[in-house]
């Protein structure tokens, strides 16, 4: 027994140390084949941390290629806390250059052990300062910052990124998934007590470019001219847009007040809004385009039509509607040229709720127009059947509706290009890498003929040459185009307002083959408030200034007076005209009939204006002698040799210019000047 002692001992130990081993095998192997997963990501929570780094964004141009916003390298600061020995110390030294307390750069690095963000993207001066102080546990690490060189330059449309490169606003909002890859890595290695020890980076990858339709020196043109105005009329808001007619490209989106995307936190909200698709507003007369397209569209008129404006005033669903001015009998053209209230309201009488309504539609308001920018608005329309008995003859002159910019500037679009309707569109093509892809928008649609489109063209070039729209006539180029003055609405009353107006003007150039559409809008201008006055010149200036820049050939000679007027920068004299009175609506005692008004001297341009240029003996209409004459004689006469009579005043023709017999063109003006006195009455009657 004592010999087997040491035998049997070993036997007992070596099961033991079977026993042992073999459960410590068991325990390793159910740790590495079942619980791996589960310990590692322990593991790594415990020594590894991966911070995100800002993404490099793809580059966002104008239609030339030049870059207006890019993605640059910077530096972000941040700390190992456990290399730092005294962080009080170190938050006090940092908060001299980072402009922040000291408390709470110590509280951040209080915060971890192994790493804290101290401060993202600074610029190259602070950058500079820390290094200089060579502090231990502070550290650089590279990431991108979004940079917009042309500052405020269509910051409404670029919009602008936050800290971690996410768009929040524009294109940048709108293409974020394309434009913005997977942002980096910055890998973070700790022991056990989590001190940093090592670290790795996983670089970001670039992400898709946009080239946009806007050409970055149309953009400064309308922006700068936007300024000019609104500091001149010190109105409160306003916005130009340029659309390329033929492909409903926009040129240029500009608007007031406007920010600077790389501070985008430097200014108010309201300063942040792109007017141009977002804010709705009532039209007033540069809606009249529709109720004339789809009158003349649909055969019920035509541009030499008389329409009796009854001295301004007509009565709707018992409601007294005043014209701006008291005008009698005008021709269609004249209506639009004149801007007349009255007469555009007979016409959309004539429509119906209905067919009014199809037309409204299909001339792309109330609805979005599928522009790639977020934030838009439908604008507002009610559907016919919820139209009162009046709201046809409000809508004719542009109220009890609502549009956006980019609406009716492609609304007067299709009237230049010939009647096709093309959606705006604000972006070309995305590229990634060689790669372009081409942008697909919606279809264009026809809205009208091209007959209806171009009659349209020239009795719009009237509102320019004769009308309302006078200070819109440019140097060197024919133009047309509409003149819109709308009350706004009171939000205090929830009626109109007699002080607060949105003027406007839409117009393209050249008439007859058109290179661009320009839609200016002014919210609230103080003194002057009518579109005629205000937002006219802005078209004018813009519009020259645009064509000069496209290259686009002259098809008006620059008369000498004119050259003269420019280089001494004098205004070339107007008839002293406008579009719009605040329409006054009595409801007291109205009657259920239109009345019969008395005549009353109706405004018109000055005799003196430049007369119609006579044509060689044979050639053109020979003019009538119209002396002692009638105004609707004189007016069926005219109208039934093609001739555009102007009327002054009432009574009988005394006197007329061109003189009888002179040969004009088809379409000339005849100034025509009437009276009542018996006198002057005899002596016509005499000479004739």
């Amino acid at each position: 027994m004592e010999q087997r002692s040491p035998r049997i001992r070993l036997v007992v130990v070596a099961i033991v140390a079977v026993l042992w081993m073999g459960a410590v095998l068991a325990r390793l192997s159910y740790l590495q084949l079942f619980r791996y997963t589960e310990y590692l990501g322990r593991a790594q929570r415990q020594q590894q941390r991966i911070v995100e780094i800002s993404p490099k964004r793809g580059v966002l141009y104008d239609r030339n290629l030049r870059e207006l916003a890019m993605s640059i390298s910077v530096d972000s600061l941040f700390a190992v806390p456990s290399e730092i020995a005294d962080p009080q110390m170190v938050g006090r030294l940092l908060s001299g250059v980072l402009d922040t307390a000291g408390e709470e750069i110590e509280t951040k690095m209080k915060g971890s052990r192994s790493f804290v963000w101290l401060a993202r993207k600074l610029p190259p001066d602070q950058v500079q300062r820390i290094e200089a102080m060579n502090l231990r546990g502070i550290y650089f690490q590279k990431e991108s910052r979004r940079f917009y060189p042309k500052r405020e330059l269509a910051a409404h449309v670029l919009g602008y990124v936050d800290v971690d490169e996410k768009g929040l606003a524009g294109l940048e909002y709108a293409f974020d998934k394309q434009v913005r890859p997977k942002p980096g890595k910055l890998l973070i290695l700790a022991d056990a007590r989590r001190r940093w020890y090592d670290r790795s980076e996983q670089a970001a990858d670039a992400g898709a470019s946009v080239v946009l339709t806007l050409d970055e020196k149309i953009q400064y043109i309308a922006e700068k001219e936007l300024a000019a105005a609104v500091e001149k009329t010190h109105a409160q808001a306003g916005s130009v847009v340029v659309q390329d007619p033929n492909t409903g490209e926009l040129l240029a989106v500009a608007n007031w007040p406007t920010f600077n995307p790389n501070l985008p936190g430097d200014f108010p909200a309201e300063a942040h809004m792109n007017r141009a698709i977002a804010a709705t507003y009532e039209p007033g007369s540069t809606f009249k385009i529709v109720a004339v397209a789809a009158a003349l569209e649909e055969g019920i008129t035509r541009p030499d039509e008389v329409i009796d404006c009854q001295m301004g005033a007509i009565y709707i669903a018992g409601h007294r509607i005043r014209d701006h001015k008291p005008f009698g009998l005008l021709t269609v053209s004249q209506v639009i040229a004149k801007s007349s209230d009255v007469g555009a309201i007979k016409l959309g009488l004539r429509l119906g709720a209905p067919k009014f309504y199809d037309y409204i539609r299909a001339f792309g308001f109330g609805q979005s127009t599928g522009i790639e920018l977020p934030g838009e608005t439908r604008g507002l329309l009610k559907r016919a059947a919820s139209w009162t008995p009046a709201s046809v003859g409000a809508i004719s002159m542009g109220q009890e509706v609502g549009v956006t910019s980019v609406q009716l500037v492609s609304a007067f679009s299709a009237i230049a290009n010939g009647g096709v309707l093309y959606h705006p569109r604000i972006v070309r093509e995305m590229r990634r890498g060689t790669q372009a892809i081409a942008a697909v928008g919606a279809a264009p649609a026809r809205v009208i003929s091209p007959t209806t489109a171009a009659t349209l063209r020239r009795m719009f070039e009237g509102v320019v040459l004769e009308g309302t729209g006078n200070r819109a006539r440019l140097d060197g180029y024919s133009a047309a185009g509409k003149t819109g003055t709308a009350q706004k609405i009171d939000p205090n009353t929830g009626t109109y307002s007699a002080t607060q107006f949105i003027a406007s003007f839409a117009g393209f150039a050249p008439v007859n083959t058109p290179a661009i559409t320009v839609l200016v809008t002014l919210d609230s201008p103080v003194g002057g408030y009518h579109g005629g006055d205000v937002a006219a010149p802005i078209f004018k200036r813009v519009a020259e200034q645009v064509l000069s820049y496209l290259d686009v050939p002259h098809d008006v000679a620059i008369s000498p007076a004119q050259q003269m007027a420019a280089l001494r920068g004098k205004p070339q004299p107007r008839p002293d005209v406008s579009d719009f009175d605040p329409v006054q609506v009595e409801t007291a005692g109205a009657p259920s009939a239109l009345p019969v008004f008395p005549p009353e001297p109706a405004a018109q341009p000055s005799w003196n204006a430049a007369p119609t240029v006579a044509l060689a003996e044979g050639e053109g209409v020979p003019v009538p002698r119209l002396a002692g004459m009638t105004v609707r004689s004189v007016t069926e006469q005219c109208l039934r040799l093609g001739l555009n009579p102007v009327l002054i005043g009432t009574g009988v023709a005394i006197e007329q210019n061109p003189e009888p017999g002179a040969n004009v063109r088809p379409g000339s003006r005849i100034t025509v000047r009437f009276a009542r006195s018996p006198a002057l009455r005899a002596v016509a009657v005499g000479g004739n």
